[in-house]
């Protein structure tokens, strides 16, 4: 895994970024209108309103992606979260998340938000591996996705147990 980098999302990546979503979207749910919305335009759905895309690479070939969507000063929405299915159990997805929350935290975020659905039970464990934990129901508002029925926060700057550099969990250089 040494060979994949993290690194932001360039216009070229605009397809690679439509594609890794609509292939784990289709396979377990539908593309709903808010997908859409965000995937066929994620220069003015996400980079023009102040977030970021992070995109890992191999060999030049784009095999993963997140999104930092803002939300309201301070928060973001940790979104459009992919790895295509040859790639997954390698800690591509792990990386993606480390240096978005670290790019996050650069960004002067307090709070990252998430929303998924019970029926991805490796996603959510991964998602509270790195410190993300569910919403209280009174804190939750409605979502654009009909799918969504998990929602889930993490706090930016708390203390995660440190990782070794030479780990496959530790996050990328990326995105300074």
């Amino acid at each position: 895994m040494s060979d994949v980098i993290v690194r932001e999302f360039q216009p070229a990546d605009a397809d690679a970024f439509f594609e890794l979503n609509r292939e784990w979207i289709q396979r377990y749910f539908w593309l709903e209108p808010a997908d859409l919305d965000v995937l066929w335009q994620p220069q003015s759905a996400i980079l023009d309103t102040g977030g970021r895309i992070l995109m890992a690479a191999r060999n030049g070939v784009c095999i993963g992606c997140c999104a930092l969507i803002a939300m309201g000063p301070g928060e973001y929405e940790l979104a459009k979260m992919a790895v295509t299915p040859k790639e997954r159990r390698h800690g591509i997805g792990r990386r993606l998340i480390a240096a978005a929350i670290a790019l996050a935290e650069r960004m002067g975020a307090t709070r990252l938000y998430l929303e998924t659905n019970h029926t991805l039970t490796g996603a959510i464990a991964l998602y509270e591996s790195m410190g993300f934990r569910p919403l209280p129901k009174e804190r939750v508002t409605p979502s654009h996705y009909s799918r969504a029925d998990v929602y889930m926060e993490r706090m930016v700057g708390m203390t995660m147990p440190p990782v070794a550099a030479s780990d496959p969990r530790a996050a990328s250089s990326c995105c300074s």
